[in-house]
């Protein structure tokens, strides 16, 4: 075993002893994220596409609402489960057209990274509003015309639980009259 071998196995022991921790994914995650960046950046600057001082509030709460929304869609949505199936396995339903899935623990600890990533919301947002942000350097009217249909459907979301939980209510109190 080499000497950067043994650091890292032992680096791997302190962090970690009484769990599998994919720290080779992780690092291979955030060497990806950052030749995306990097990749985005290189193209902004390529292209002379002239970046704001400051973004507009309005563009940083539509890209806020498109960011949730896409996330969500991309690491809970059943539809989009294929995506996530070679990195996951489903566990169960938990509602709204969301399911519940488990990392993949075979294999390799970039795939468990991966599967971390793309299960996780909170985790994706960040990947999510990178591209966004560069899209709204790079292609704004689309980045926009994308981000407003997100955000419309982020606020369908919340009238359709606020309308279930309205009919609930109303259904509930037609059974107590009774």
């Amino acid at each position: 075993m080499t000497v950067l071998k043994e650091k890292v196995a032992r680096l791997r022991q302190a962090y970690a002893p009484h769990e599998h921790r994919p720290l080779g994914g992780y690092l291979a995650a955030m060497g990806t994220y950052a030749g995306v960046t990097a990749g985005i950046a290189g193209l902004v600057k390529a292209t002379g596409r002239p970046v704001p001082e400051r973004p507009a509030p309005a563009d940083v709460v539509l890209l806020a609402v498109a960011t949730h929304k896409l996330s969500r869609l991309l690491s809970k949505d059943a539809v989009t489960s294929p995506l996530r199936a070679p990195f996951t396995r489903y566990d169960k339903p938990i509602g709204s057209g969301e399911v519940m899935e488990q990392v993949r623990d075979q294999g390799s600890s970039t795939r468990h990274a991966i599967g971390e990533l793309l299960s996780c919301p909170f985790c994706l947002a960040v990947w999510v509003a990178t591209g966004l942000t560069g899209g709204l350097v790079l292609a704004p009217r689309l980045t926009r015309l994308v981000a407003t249909a997100l955000t419309a459907v982020a606020a369908s979301d919340f009238l359709q639980m606020a309308y279930a939980v309205a009919q609930q209510a109303a259904e509930g109190g037609d059974h107590d009259e009774d």
